[in-house]
């Protein structure tokens, strides 16, 4: 399933916030800060498996009478048609039951914008698009404080 796009606004605050961090004044690397910027958001969603700010989500499932959970969490709030049968848990995942084939649309993230999302997510964030941008030249691995200020936001699936 492909995400939606960020929001602007939360990518133009993320590379102001790496801005400020790497002590960059101008706007001549804006596009390229901006760019790193909705990668490190992305990376941060893929990795926690949760969908950091929200935005409205679209996706077909098949249940064949059976609950299934929607992808993306946490869910707060789902379209479906008549014929389906919905539910958002308490851990945010959203499960929807049709006799068969159904398009769900929903709204799913964890902040509304930039300044609501956890502080060690933003700078997590902030410090990935620093690496990336000081980095992209060599190819560097990423710091392993990202991954350890995301580490208590993931969420793991199994699969059945």
């Amino acid at each position: 399933m492909d995400f939606p796009p960020f929001p602007g606004a939360v990518v133009e605050a993320a590379r102001e916030a790496a801005k400020a961090h790497l002590r960059i004044a101008g706007a001549s690397e804006d596009g390229l800060i901006e760019t790193l910027a909705g990668t490190a958001l992305a990376l941060a969603e893929r990795f926690t498996g949760t969908a950091l700010i929200a935005r409205d989500f679209s996706e077909t499932v098949e249940s064949k009478g059976r609950w299934t959970a929607l992808t993306v969490a946490p869910v707060t709030a789902i379209d479906a048609g008549l014929d389906v049968v919905i539910d958002i848990d308490t851990q945010g995942l959203g499960w929807v039951r049709a006799s068969g084939r159904a398009t769900v649309s929903y709204s799913a993230g964890a902040a509304v914008g930039w300044s609501d999302l956890p502080p060690p997510i933003a700078t997590g964030v902030v410090l990935l698009v620093a690496h990336l941008f000081d980095q992209r030249e060599s190819g560097a691995a990423p710091p392993a404080a990202v991954s350890a200020l995301w580490r208590p936001w993931r969420r793991v699936r199994l699969a059945a």
